[in-house]
């Protein structure tokens, strides 16, 4: 099953880890470089739970954000 909110298709995002190496411009130094960068995922607050979806009960992912909308019945 696909982690993604059944109503809003709110699904994963990808970013990156930045590391940083050298001191700050306003403490003095020559600035901060990126050393190194490693990829990440940024995941939505999913919450499993049996709501009905065309007159059928059924065990689904919904975000947080569509759970306080309520815009949907559970069975």
């Amino acid at each position: 099953m696909f982690k993604r909110c059944v109503l809003c298709q709110k699904g994963e995002l990808t970013g990156k880890i930045v590391s940083r190496k050298g001191q700050y411009k306003a403490k003095g130094g020559t600035g901060s470089k990126i050393s190194r960068w490693s990829k990440r995922k940024f995941l939505p607050n999913l919450q499993k739970m049996r709501i009905l979806i065309n007159n059928h009960p059924a065990n689904v992912y919904i975000c947080a954000k569509c759970i306080k909308k309520g815009n949907f019945r559970k069975a």
